[in-house]
């Protein structure tokens, strides 16, 4: 029998990052699509750097948010270090994105006719270590009080298929919408902003994994965030958006709490 494939090699980075690890806050942040990084057996996907730096292949700007938001959170933070083109971290393994063969109109060539074997090492070496690390630190957080608060974050392009989406930010939810419904009303309330309500996405069993999985499944509080890269593209945007969230969340977390 042939030896499995092997994707990862020793010069490629681990396929996730976690900032402060033993940080005290109930608040676990994860970023499924932080990274753009290529393994190098797979060259450039066939694709530009520009069309790599673009939305397709990475949420621009919410590394820098994630990361400011742990610090100023005191809270755990993982963020996924390969780009979303390789393998999408946020989708179930069955679902048709799950490794694109093309994405807003930009055919991703390293991704056509891959078989089962390639498809698997993509999801063993990347999906499976990232989304295993986050399960065991729920498992950590869950066995002691306050119970985790899972925040998942993410960003969207100002422009999707020549729509001008006129949101600042959006809440994500599916079944439970306690936190999410929380925080938009929250976002509303700051001055300027337009927040979407399930907008510019929406979450479900089919076309999400970390909601779905890490949150309801476990019963706890959470929200996906969605922010517009525009506002977040440069380090003052992510510093503005992290003290913002890092003034929002802990009251709105103490009130679905309150006994």
């Amino acid at each position: 029998m042939a030896d499995a494939l092997v994707l990862l090699g020793v010069d490629d980075p681990p396929p996730f990052t976690v900032h402060n690890p033993n940080g005290n806050s109930p608040f676990v942040l994860i970023a499924d699509h932080a990274g753009q990084r290529i393994p190098a057996h797979l060259g450039d996907l066939g694709l530009t750097p520009a069309e790599l730096d673009r939305h397709i292949g990475w949420d621009i700007g919410i590394a820098g948010v994630t990361e400011r938001l742990a610090g100023l959170l005191d809270a755990f933070a993982i963020l996924q270090t390969y780009s979303r083109l390789v393998i999408d971290c946020n989708r179930p393994l069955q679902a048709a994105g799950s490794i694109v063969t093309v994405s807003d109109g930009t055919e991703v060539p390293g991704n056509q006719g891959l078989d089962d074997e390639a498809r698997t090492a993509r999801a063993l070496e990347i999906f499976a270590p990232y989304h295993g690390r986050i399960t065991e630190e729920l498992d950590r957080r869950s066995i002691r009080s306050p119970s985790p608060v899972l925040v998942s974050m993410h960003s969207f392009t100002p422009v999707f298929s020549a729509f001008e989406r006129p949101w600042h930010a959006g809440i994500l939810y599916h079944r439970d919408a306690r936190l999410a419904h929380a925080l938009l009303a929250a976002l509303r309330a700051e001055p300027g902003l337009e927040v979407g309500d399930n907008e510019p996405y929406a979450v479900s069993d089919h076309s999400d994994y970390a909601i779905p999985v890490h949150g309801e499944q476990r019963g706890l509080l959470h929200v996906e965030l969605e922010i517009r890269q525009d506002l977040i593209a440069d380090a003052a945007g992510q510093q503005q958006w992290a003290e913002r969230l890092a003034r929002l969340l802990p009251p709105l977390l103490a009130d679905l709490t309150r006994p």
